[in-house]
């Protein structure tokens, strides 16, 4: 089932489909952010979450099989 990484808990495929699309990558990507307590990172992810920051994104889900955090802050 899904990973506490991924998004909102869903599973991998769902989370991989919704990061395939830049508007849906960039908003939940900046809400689980937020939701994290991380709001610094959820900032970057609004600003730069259209350019490099979604296909870092994306590469590093399909190969990890979750979401990677690269911020940790």
């Amino acid at each position: 089932m899904g990973k506490k990484s991924d998004y909102f808990g869903l599973g991998y495929i769902v989370s991989v489909i919704l990061a395939i699309i830049p508007v849906t990558s960039w908003i939940c990507g900046a809400i689980t952010r937020f939701l994290e307590g991380k709001i610094l990172a959820g900032l970057i992810r609004i600003i730069f979450g259209f350019t490099i920051v979604w296909i870092i994104d994306l590469i590093l889900m399909i190969i990890s099989k979750h979401i990677l955090r690269l911020l940790p802050i």
